[in-house]
């Protein structure tokens, strides 16, 4: 596994130090992009918007972002090509965001999990991969559809 971000808005702080704990624990390498304490909160936007530009220029393999439902941290994580911020709520989902849509960026909501639940999703977004534990059939079709989508998305931004 690469190196990592971490971010949050205010309403994420709290799950976002539970997970940098377990990060700290495990020996992940990674950086807190922020929000480093509540009293000087950045906005969603502008954490998504760092993790993603970073992520662009090769200096992270994935990463971590929640905000109050984890939506606002997708939606614009995803408007940057190469970035794709999946907005999970179980496990479930945040296995599936990277079996199934090789999902770089796990987004979640501090309003919505709680520690333990957000621990145990960092951990499966962490080691899942994209096509594991899939149906040779499945794993075949979801490489083919990878490149149709990436051809979608390399239209959408380079008009």
């Amino acid at each position: 596994m690469g190196k990592l971000f971490l971010g949050s808005d205010k309403s994420g702080f709290e799950l976002k130090e539970a997970i940098k704990a377990y990060l700290i624990e495990n020996k992940y390498d990674f950086d807190d992009i922020g929000t480093l304490d509540v009293e000087n909160a950045y906005p969603y936007y502008e954490v998504a918007e760092k993790g993603a530009k970073a992520l662009q220029r090769g200096e992270y393999e994935r990463g971590i972002l929640i905000c109050g439902t984890g939506m606002g941290m997708s939606i614009v994580s995803n408007k940057h090509e190469g970035v794709h911020g999946a907005a999970c709520e179980s496990v479930f989902a945040a296995e599936k965001c990277r079996a199934i849509n090789d999902a770089n960026v796990l987004c979640m909501g501090g309003w919505l999990i709680g520690p333990v639940m957000g621990v145990a999703m960092t951990d499966t977004f962490l080691n899942t991969e994209f096509t594991q534990n899939l149906e040779d059939w499945r794993a075949a079709n979801l490489r083919r559809f990878k490149v149709a989508v990436l051809e979608i998305e390399k239209k959408s931004f380079n008009k």
